[in-house]
């Protein structure tokens, strides 16, 4: 089992990379980054480009990645199959290179490979993870709840600004979401299969309401990145906090590694940080953040008005 989750989480990296990489032209094609006045993708917007068919096929692509992510899920603890969806950053580069027809720089293949290493040593030493049981009655509410709180702080934290760090406050916000999502995924196949509780009982009825609306707010956190950054960053921020996200929340809630020695644990936070510092190294270096950040600060090339003329 653990061997054909593995196989599926590959699969459904690939797929989420493909719809980072479609949507993200879609968006940043018909808007490109908003004003400062304007800090948020309107509803009427959104609903603007999710109907132009580059936008849908990513939207199929994720579908079809989240279905077969939820295979695996039901399959192999949280610990082992999330880090996987690190193999999406290394193929948003390369659909993003050869859609641009543009060579990854140094800077861009340096963040590649701190946060693929370090994800990488996440799974290894996960991989013998215990699968975990239900969680005790009552504690995934309070969970959700506040993982929410941290979701919604991100979220209006990075619409209150703009750029690279927009880019990556909403992406790791919408990240933070869908572990949360995750793991609600998880609790539940594992209620159902510990026999607990039946699909129309509150605690599974729950945990699915909390996912639905997990996936709903961020991917709408997504779509909010898109602009402000190439699609690698986010594909980067996700496949980074996602993981680290839902494996806490699968220690925490259901149990699992909860015979993990203390030093991998270290060895574990060692690997996260290796991760975070990847994405940061994407969003900072990364040739259309440097772009960005020039045209921003270049000075104006308009002819300023003379005293006499009208404004």
């Amino acid at each position: 089992m653990p061997a054909i989750a593995v196989a599926l989480a590959v699969l459904g990296a690939a797929l989420f990379a493909g719809a980072a990489v479609l949507q993200h032209r879609e968006v940043a094609d018909l808007y490109g980054e908003p004003l400062p006045r304007e800090r948020v993708l309107s509803l009427r917007r959104l609903a603007r480009i999710a109907r132009r068919p580059g936008w849908l096929a990513g939207f199929g692509l994720a579908g079809g990645g989240t279905i077969v992510h939820a295979i695996a899920l039901a399959l192999a603890p949280l610990r082992l199959v999330q880090p996987i969806g690190v193999l999406a950053v290394p193929v948003a580069v390369l659909l993003s290179s050869l859609r641009l027809r543009r060579v990854p720089g140094r800077s861009v293949l340096l963040g590649v490979a701190l946060t693929m290493a370090g994800v990488a040593v996440f799974v290894a030493a996960s991989v013998g993870a215990t699968s975990g049981n239900p969680p005790p009655p009552g504690s995934t509410l309070p969970t959700t709840l506040i993982v929410g709180g941290i979701v919604l702080a991100l979220g209006m934290g990075g619409l209150a600004v703009g750029g690279w760090l927009r880019c990556v406050a909403c992406a790791t916000a919408g990240a933070t979401a869908f572990g949360l999502l995750s793991a609600l995924m998880r609790v539940i196949f594992q209620e159902l299969a510990a026999g607990d509780s039946r699909w129309y009982e509150p605690p599974v009825l729950g945990a699915a309401a909390s996912a639905v609306v997990a996936l709903v707010v961020g991917g709408w956190l997504v779509q909010q990145a898109y602009p402000s950054g190439p699609p690698e960053v986010v594909v980067a921020c996700l496949t980074v906090v996602d993981p680290i996200v839902a494996v806490l929340l699968g220690a925490l809630l259901l149990g699992e590694g909860a015979d993990t020695p203390v030093a991998t644990w270290f060895l574990l936070g060692g690997a996260a940080l290796a991760a975070s510092a990847g994405v940061l190294v994407l969003a900072r270096l990364h040739p259309d953040a440097v772009a960005a950040r020039t045209a921003r600060t270049a000075p104006s090339t308009l002819p300023e008005p003379s005293r006499g003329t009208a404004q």
